[in-house]
């Protein structure tokens, strides 16, 4: 990634805040700190940013209320596109899905590996600058592989046609194309999915992948989901 982007990182959490900002200065960016949603959105108002590093738990104004703001043109961040990764100790799926509904580009929850948070800064990055993200008002749009997934509508689309999902394989798909890099394991899905630690024998997993696999390949003609052996299934790479 070049150096010299601008991010904010918005953390009432004085000690997580300086590690970010300080990992982040020696990766070469340029920080702006803010400690409360005030704050946060009075520099939003006056300056634009590459990224926005956001806790969703905040003094003042919330990180929810910060992303509506931001996606309704209340700012001047917001007259051009700016990519928002949330870090929260929320893990629960409705929170993250929320977040990403309300406009978020990623979530990563707490405690963080900093080398994550910055491979997650460089494909959000990537993705904005490359169009994988299309936002119009209130409409976000995420795509890869020949799927579409409408966050604001909750359809998919593959192949140019309507796909139709179960519930739970909604979730999968989403978690696989919010995280393009990320390989889960089958414990990471079940925890994530259906919100319970993972029994080893249970087939659960498998049948719904395998279904929701078998479905993404029939309408794009390709494997949109590859397996990674001995470790669990990531989005496969686009070449």
């Amino acid at each position: 990634m070049k150096t010299g982007k601008e991010a904010l990182i918005v953390e009432d959490d004085r000690e997580i805040r300086k590690l970010l900002a300080n990992f982040l200065k020696e990766k070469g960016m340029v920080i702006t700190e803010a400690g409360d949603g005030d704050k946060a959105y009075a520099y939003m108002q006056k300056q634009s940013f590459d990224i926005i590093l956001l806790d969703m738990m905040l003094p003042f104004k919330s990180g929810g209320e910060l992303i509506k703001l931001l996606r309704t043109n209340k700012s001047k961040t917001g007259n051009t596109y700016t990519p928002v990764i949330v870090i929260s100790a929320k893990t629960d799926l409705d929170t993250r899905l929320g977040a990403l509904q309300a406009g978020a580009d990623d979530y990563v929850t707490k405690p963080f590996d900093l080398n994550e948070v910055y491979v997650r800064i460089e494909a959000v990055l990537r993705r904005s600058e490359g169009g994988a993200y299309v936002q119009t008002e209130e409409r976000k749009v995420l795509t890869a592989s020949g799927v579409t997934y409408n966050l604001t509508d909750q359809v998919v689309t593959a192949g140019g046609k309507p796909l139709k999902l179960t519930a739970k394989e909604m979730k999968l798909l989403l978690l696989f194309m919010e995280n393009p890099q990320k390989t889960f394991t089958k414990a990471n899905l079940y925890k994530s999915v259906w919100e319970e630690d993972y029994i080893y024998e249970d087939n659960t997993i498998n049948v719904h992948m395998s279904n929701l696999r078998k479905k993404l390949s029939e309408a794009t003609g390709n494997d949109v989901i590859e397996t990674v052996w001995g470790i669990g299934y990531k989005l496969k790479e686009e070449k």
